[in-house]
């Protein structure tokens, strides 16, 4: 089945957070449709439902209650049907050691959450209308964080 939109899911426990990026892509000219949950549980959940449609992208928190973003990295990679969501890791912290363990588990992208709408809203047109197939082909770690 085509799909004439892009589907995204967002996994953030920050209610405030899950508004802005909401409301991010209400005001963005792309064709998106937004899903959140609070929790890595839920997110997981919401991935192994026979009935969800699977994202294309998925923006995944780090530090979440009940299992966190890095558990569900592992999750995401380990079962082969999930191989074509992208994983854009979406965190507060700018730890190295946070930037190495996602590259190294297989994550697509890092962003760390702007502090501003104008610039939540630029990064989020930017890595929705990023052409994954190239980018994922030559993935290595200098164009791994998203630097804006």
């Amino acid at each position: 089945m085509q799909k004439d939109f892009i589907l995204i899911t967002l996994a953030d426990d920050d209610e405030d957070d899950r508004m802005f990026f909401t409301d991010a892509f209400d005001e963005l000219k792309i064709n998106t449709v937004v899903n959140t949950v609070n929790d890595g549980v839920a997110l997981m959940n919401f991935l192994n439902d026979p009935e969800s449609i699977l994202p294309n992208i998925i923006f995944l928190d780090l530090n979440m209650p009940l299992k966190s973003g890095m558990e569900c990295l592992k999750e995401i990679k380990a079962y082969p049907k999930f191989k074509d969501i992208v994983i854009a890791i979406y965190s507060t912290s700018s730890s190295e050691e946070d930037i190495e363990n996602t590259f190294v588990l297989g994550a697509n992208i890092y962003i760390k959450k702007p502090n501003h709408f104008e610039k939540l809203k630029e990064v989020l047109s930017e890595v929705v209308t990023l052409n994954w197939q190239y980018i994922t082909s030559g993935l290595d770690k200098d164009n791994f964080l998203l630097r804006m």
